[in-house]
Order: structure tokens, then C-alpha cells, then sequence
């Protein structure tokens, strides 16, 4: 049976254990993210419904309208600078490995969610599809 280097098994151990965290981290800012695009597009949906049943006689729905777009808009492009920020900072953590790592499934939910929260944007602007 070989031996192991303990020192190196130690931090071959604590890199593992760093690119958890960025995962996770990555992970919160996709929930972050997510909770804000669907937040304001269901504010966007539920003020343009209120507009097209003529139910604003009293009050203007204006505001709500464009906080719900800006939240859709703020949670698709937050993702941008967390997704640059962990894809850095494991390239980072790759130089003082000898292991390879595995594709960063944050990294992929990342890009999904991207485009999940463009096409809410596309509906918003272009009300493309049933909604």
C-alpha cells in the first residue's frame, strides 16, 4: 500500500474544502438572483393585469411596473460579476492543486438561470409568448 503524505493530503483536503464554499456561495447568489427575477416578474404580471382590467381609475401602477422590470434586470445581471467572481477565484484555487476539479455545476445553473431571467425580460419588454 503507498504511502500518503500527510502534509500533502492536508491541503489537497482544505483546496476541496474552499471549492465547496465558493460553490455554495455561487449557489446563494443564483438563489438571490432567482428570488428577484421571479419577485418582479410577478409584480410586473400582476400590475399589468390591473392595468388591462381597468381596475386604476384611482392610482397609478407606473411605479410598480418599473420596479418590477428593474428587479428582473438587477437579479439577471447580479449574476454576471458572481459568476465572473467564481470562475476567478477557482482559477486561482487550480494553481495550488495537483487535482483536477470537476465542471462547476453552480457555474452551469448560473448560465441557465441566465437565461431564464433574459427571457422574462423579453416577455417584459416584448410581452413575447401567452403571458
Amino acid at each position: 500500500m503507498p504511502k500518503i503524505d500527510s502534509d500533502n493530503l492536508s491541503t489537497e483536503l482544505s483546496i476541496e474544502r474552499s471549492r465547496l464554499a465558493a460553490e455554495r456561495t455561487l449557489m446563494a447568489w443564483i438563489r438571490t438572483s432567482l428570488s428577484m427575477i421571479s419577485f418582479g416578474f410577478t409584480i410586473f404580471k400582476f400590475f399589468q393585469y390591473m392595468v388591462e382590467s381597468k381596475n386604476t381609475t384611482a392610482w397609478h401602477p407606473e411605479g410598480a411596473l418599473h420596479m418590477g422590470k428593474i428587479l428582473v434586470i438587477l437579479g439577471t445581471l447580479l449574476l454576471i460579476p458572481a459568476s465572473i467572481q467564481h470562475w476567478l477565484y477557482l482559477r486561482r484555487l487550480k494553481k495550488h492543486s495537483t487535482e483536477n476539479f470537476p465542471v462547476s455545476i453552480a457555474q452551469l445553473a448560473t448560465f441557465l438561470i441566465s437565461l431564464l431571467g433574459l427571457a422574462a425580460l423579453g416577455n417584459l419588454f416584448f410581452h413575447w409568448g401567452p403571458f
